[in-house]
């Protein structure tokens, strides 16, 4: 059935490439595993010729969310969640060369969208122009990128002003739990930034991070996952609460060691 709807899509004119991403990508998924399908077009397609096609195939639709990316969040008639996500082709490439080429860092999640690049399962490729961006950017993980990487990320979590612990630290005084929340998520967020750079990995997302750190990652800071639990432990434990900055200082004393 879904392999009927990618042709459908891959007959419109808007559409120079179809790709899938995610554990469909690979081969850890089973039947029940969900779609995220990377439209890559010339042009926009109107939400009219979009519905027209999924509604033969899907039995929900959101057509048109933009929380993160432009795309349309389905159900299958199978009961499987589908999302297919729209990309102007040369506006994507141009943020994968940004990042690889000219090596410019973010606050987290710097590699990601190389990573989706270099992991997807080409569907439909019209003129094989994904395929060469594809195998243009297969390539090891630039020398500079990794220290631009290193270098914003530790002065993220540990030596700038602004650094996410001195947030922390604040946020605990005041008993301001959000923002304890908030600010610890965006230090865990540069923290695997930092060590996927490290390792000379590309970022693969939010999802399953310690495991596929454990599993991809050649190089971990001491007691990387203990670390990780204790700080998780203290995070919403008002009575223990104190122990969330030496947990912080310690995963950044660990990470430090392996930054060199």
């Amino acid at each position: 059935m879904v392999e009927q709807l990618f042709k459908e899509l891959s007959l419109l004119e808007e559409v120079e490439a179809i790709a899938l991403g995610g554990s469909r990508a690979g081969e850890n998924y089973d039947e029940k595993s969900d779609y995220d399908v990377y439209l890559y077009v010339n042009s926009s397609i109107s939400e009219e010729k979009r519905k027209n096609i999924l509604k033969n195939f899907c039995s929900y639709m959101e057509i048109g969310n933009s929380f993160w990316e432009y795309e349309d969040n389905c159900v299958l008639n199978n009961g499987i969640e589908i999302d297919i996500l729209y990309r102007d082709m040369k506006d994507f490439m141009k943020g994968i060369e940004r990042v690889v080429v000219e090596c410019q860092p973010s606050n987290s999640y710097t590699t990601c969208m190389w990573h989706n690049l270099i992991t997807c399962k080409i569907l439909y490729d019209k003129t094989r122009k994904l395929e060469k961006y594809k195998n243009k950017y297969s390539i090891n993980y630039p020398k500079q990128l990794k220290e631009n990487i290193i270098k914003r990320q530790l002065e993220l979590i540990d030596s700038s002003m602004p650094a996410y612990p001195n947030q922390i630290k604040k946020a605990i005084s005041r008993k301001d739990f959000v923002s304890i929340n908030h600010r610890t998520t965006e230090f865990l967020a540069s923290y695997f930034d930092l060590l996927f750079a490290i390792n000379e990995v590309t970022h693969p997302g939010e999802k399953r991070l310690v495991q596929l750190c454990k599993k991809q990652c050649k190089i971990l800071p001491e007691n990387f996952e203990e670390n990780l639990n204790s700080l998780f432990s203290h995070m919403y434990s008002e009575e223990n609460q104190s122990l969330l900055m030496s947990d912080i200082e310690n995963i950044v004393n660990n990470i430090k060691k392996i930054s060199h």
